[in-house]
């Protein structure tokens, strides 16, 4: 007879879940130096998970649940160490005691100025190592990092969920049968792989400001973990302009958090936010960033750099009516010369009907329809429904609120869309 769930009417597993996505990103990098692999890793962290649905409800949730799951992670880690064969070898080779040598308590001493002693960064410059594809890279970042599903991950970069699958598996593969060092490499390594880094970076924080699935509309930790890896890599890498563009990106974006959601979490659009609620100390730091990266700069200036440069005019416009409109449709223009994409396109068309108005930037939503990577992408007919319905094409501008609707995972973001075709008239 198969053994029934145990009732939890406390709600204790939603709770454990809930923690669990937070702290996993930790809980993984941390149990990856103890075993070196990040597979197994990923593995013995679902183990403290499934522990904690067993004991939690029954003995109530930990002071410190974080703290409870990482024990019990590197608890489980050591054990596995411990039945290595070979692992009582390697410890009479460096004659240390098992604690000093794989539990991450004791804290790392740094012999190199340039070394990172972050688990979280050692983990995200892991898995964008040169041996596997950019995008493996990505997709493995993401889901160790930000703790996505296969599904948002799918979302996020616009491939199918079995792409993505296969991607990760055979991530996990290469990096343990390559053997590949849990470390932040040095010198020319470590500039080989800081573009993926920053890419990596940049989509955690973009899940966390507008999720792409689920009940909220903002996962405020990943916010935070990824503004903090920019800053960490703005003061390693000090040179470069890219590294401080990204920063500077996500300190103006994380200043508008406060505003993006109303008193039950409801989006709240750009054009209606209170901008006396945008945090003016990060947009003060986005500012400084922003300079850093263009005293550092030589020669045409990098994605992450426009990019920055586009948000700064909005957190200069202390009303949406004074944002710099024109400015920013040029910024798109040479962002989409740099790093031509169809979701930069789709964004420099918004920026042209404010600066243009909507029937001159209406033709180049439209000639993006048809491209591949925006077939269910719902931003595509929510743009469009909103270029026609200031159109006054308010039938049009209906259906394809409707359609980005059935298009979009996140039930906040549904609620905005429908709410908005119903008002077509």
């Amino acid at each position: 007879m198969t053994a029934q769930p145990t009732p939890d009417p406390s709600g204790t597993g939603t709770a454990i879940e809930t923690v669990f996505r937070i702290e996993s990103p930790r809980i993984i990098a941390g149990v990856t130096r103890v075993v070196r692999d990040v597979g197994i890793a990923e593995e013995l962290a679902q183990d403290a998970l499934v522990a904690a649905l067993e004991q939690w409800p029954r003995d109530g949730v930990p002071d410190n649940p974080g703290a409870w799951l990482m024990t019990t992670a590197r608890n489980r880690a050591v054990d596995l160490v411990r039945r290595r064969e070979n692992y009582a070898r390697k410890l009479a080779e460096i004659g240390r005691d098992l604690s000093t040598v794989s539990l991450p308590e004791e804290p790392a001493v740094l012999h190199d100025p340039d070394d990172i002693d972050d688990d979280l960064l050692r983990l995200v410059f892991t898995a964008c190592h040169p041996v596997l594809s950019t995008e493996a890279r990505t997709a493995l970042t993401l889901r160790l990092l930000g703790g996505l599903t296969t599904a948002e991950i799918a979302r996020a970069v616009l491939v199918p969920e079995p792409t993505v699958a296969q991607r990760i598996v055979r991530a996990k593969r290469t990096l343990a049968t390559r053997n590949i060092a849990f470390e932040v490499p040095y010198g020319p390594d470590r500039e080989a792989r800081l573009g993926s880094v920053l890419d990596v970076i940049y989509l955690i924080f973009n899940e966390g400001y507008a999720a792409t699935a689920g009940d909220d509309w903002l996962r405020p930790s990943l916010c935070e973990d990824a503004l903090r890896l920019a800053r960490v890599l703005s003061s390693l890498m000090p040179k470069e302009p890219e590294v401080h563009g990204l920063t500077a990106l996500l300190e103006f974006q994380a200043s508008r958090t406060a505003a993006r959601t109303g008193p039950s979490g409801e989006p709240v659009l750009l054009k209606d936010q209170n901008r006396a609620r945008w945090n003016r100390m990060l947009i003060a730091r986005g500012v400084a960033a922003l300079g850093r990266a263009e005293a550092t700069s030589s020669g045409a200036p990098g994605p992450y750099l426009l990019q920055a440069a586009i948000a700064a005019c909005h957190a200069h416009a202390y009303t949406y009516e004074e944002t710099d409109w024109p400015r920013i449709a040029v910024l798109y223009g040479l962002l989409a010369a740099r790093s031509p994409s169809p979701v930069v396109e789709l964004n420099r068309a918004v920026a042209v009907s404010m600066a243009e108005g909507p029937s001159q930037a209406l033709p180049l939503v439209d000639a993006l329809t048809d491209d591949p990577a925006l077939r269910d992408y719902h931003l595509l007919p929510s743009v469009r429904a909103d270029l026609l319905s200031r159109l006054d094409r308010t039938t049009e501008a209906r259906a394809e609120f409707e359609r980005a609707a059935s298009l979009t995972r996140n039930e906040r973001e549904r609620e905005l869309l429908l709410r908005r075709a119903a008002e077509q008239s």
